[in-house]
């Protein structure tokens, strides 16, 4: 009998994120805070059980996301994998979170899937293990499976998560003609930390973690990207110019998101970026992001 379940894959943006330095296997050691927005994108996932194997389809209203590197089929395979489930999957994957911008929308569409087979198929995974298969799709995965605000080390998949912060309205501006490659928002990075004078603020991290009304937005990547591509920083400043209380890079870019007092204060500040995408979103609790998902972390 074919079941199906539709869920949505929420999108992040970064309240702190921290480059403390490169690894011994060539990867960044980062502190991050994750929180969950609710800007997303829609996966539909359908399974016939069967017993010829694994099948899998999947369409989109992106065609250029399509193939066997999309993290929504390898999540699907390895998650068939893990629980042994012989029968086929079709999925519809609905893109709306803006690609290659820092706001995790790949990682979020792995997550759901990941979330949507157990759901099928109603089968478990200890928790220790699934964090394993998403931690393998990528660094962001993992945050996905908890949503809400969270605290992240090591490259980003080791997550905490964290008492919710206050309900929020978020703007995101996404430049349209503003790209960025993380390859290179790390190299340009990699730069600043041998320039470093100061400690990094601990303090200030740790008041961020444990304050319900946080301690501020900073982003490593914000100086050397905006840097490079001064547009960003222009955004920012247009930010703050029409009323946010702060406002950084999403990621490693090239997002750029402003925390406003409410939806129609961010709306009228949405109107002075005619050339961009702009959406206009709240943040997520880690019980609205779970009930939204159907899905609680056990």
């Amino acid at each position: 009998m074919k079941r199906s379940v539709r869920l949505p894959a929420f999108a992040k943006i970064n309240l702190w994120l921290q480059v403390v330095g490169k690894r011994p296997d060539g990867y960044h050691e980062l502190r991050t805070i994750f929180q969950a927005i609710s800007l997303c994108d829609s996966l539909n996932l359908s399974i016939t059980p069967a017993s010829s194997g694994f099948g899998f389809t999947l369409t989109s209203n992106d065609p250029t996301l399509l193939g066997p590197d999309n993290l929504v089929a390898r999540a699907v395979l390895a998650i068939q994998r893990e629980i042994g489930f012989y029968g086929s999957v079709s999925a519809h994957l609905e893109k709306k979170i803006p690609i290659a911008r820092g706001l995790g929308g790949g990682s979020s569409d792995a997550a759901a899937a990941l979330i949507g087979m157990l759901r099928l198929t109603k089968k478990k995974v200890p928790l220790e293990r699934l964090l394993e298969i998403a931690a393998g799709l990528g660094a962001d995965v993992p945050f996905f499976l908890f949503g809400g605000r969270a605290l992240a080390v090591n490259r980003g998949d080791e997550i905490y998560p964290l008492p919710n912060g206050p309900s929020r309205t978020i703007l995101v501006v996404s430049p349209r003609n503003v790209g960025v490659s993380t390859k290179d928002a790390y190299q340009w990075v990699s730069e600043e930390l041998t320039k470093r004078a100061e400690p990094p603020k601990i303090l200030r991290f740790c008041a961020l973690c444990w304050s319900r009304q946080g301690a501020g937005l900073s982003n490593d990547f914000e100086e050397p990207v905006s840097r490079r591509h001064p547009r960003l920083g222009e955004i920012r400043e247009g930010l703050l110019k029409r009323g946010a209380a702060d406002a950084a890079l999403a990621g490693s870019g090239s997002a750029v998101f402003g925390v406003f007092r409410n939806p129609a204060q961010a709306r009228r500040a949405a109107r002075a970026f005619p050339e961009d995408s702009v959406f206009v979103v709240k943040t997520l609790s880690r019980e609205d992001y779970g009930r939204a998902l159907g899905w609680r972390v056990e």
